[in-house]
């Protein structure tokens, strides 16, 4: 029998869904660039490729977008946290984003209810924000776009 990873919770699920329809509404008004959701490969070098819950690829970056999805880094990278992955997301994967050249990392954790909003040309180590649930995000990627965090949590 093939053992694969499990698939994610339903709320992991709600969330990228939220967030997606947030940002696919958004982007239909604002069409700055494409988002896109998992499973969808981003490779960001020969032996680093991921398929991060979001991504998003400014107008300017379009070229890096392929039939399978990017080839180099996507200007925003989000990564909701599961208990099987959230050591790898939180650590090797927030630094080979960084280093190869993702501008900003969303790391959503389900279980506090909070996001984690990296400027990674900026800081990798350190967050630019972390946002409880009554608290909104916004980035200067998706201009005019202020997200509620309830929104995002609401099942």
């Amino acid at each position: 029998m093939l053992k694969t990873a499990p698939s994610p919770d339903l709320f992991h699920q709600d969330i990228l869904l939220n967030l997606a329809r947030i940002i696919g509404n958004y982007l239909e008004k604002n069409p700055v660039g494409k988002v896109a959701i998992a499973p969808s490969d981003v490779h960001l070098t020969d032996l680093n490729v991921y398929q991060p819950d979001l991504y998003f690829v400014s107008n300017s970056r379009k070229s890096i977008l392929s039939a399978q999805g990017a080839e180099g880094a996507p200007d925003l990278v989000v990564e909701i946290l599961s208990p099987k992955t959230a050591r790898f997301d939180k650590g090797v994967k927030r630094e080979v984003y960084a280093r190869t050249g993702v501008k900003e990392l969303c790391i959503i954790d389900p279980t506090l209810r909070e996001i984690q909003l990296y400027h990674l040309t900026e800081s990798a180590d350190v967050p630019a924000a972390t946002l409880g649930e009554e608290k909104e995000i916004e980035s200067a990627l998706l201009p005019g776009l202020r997200i509620s965090l309830k929104e995002i949590f609401r099942q």
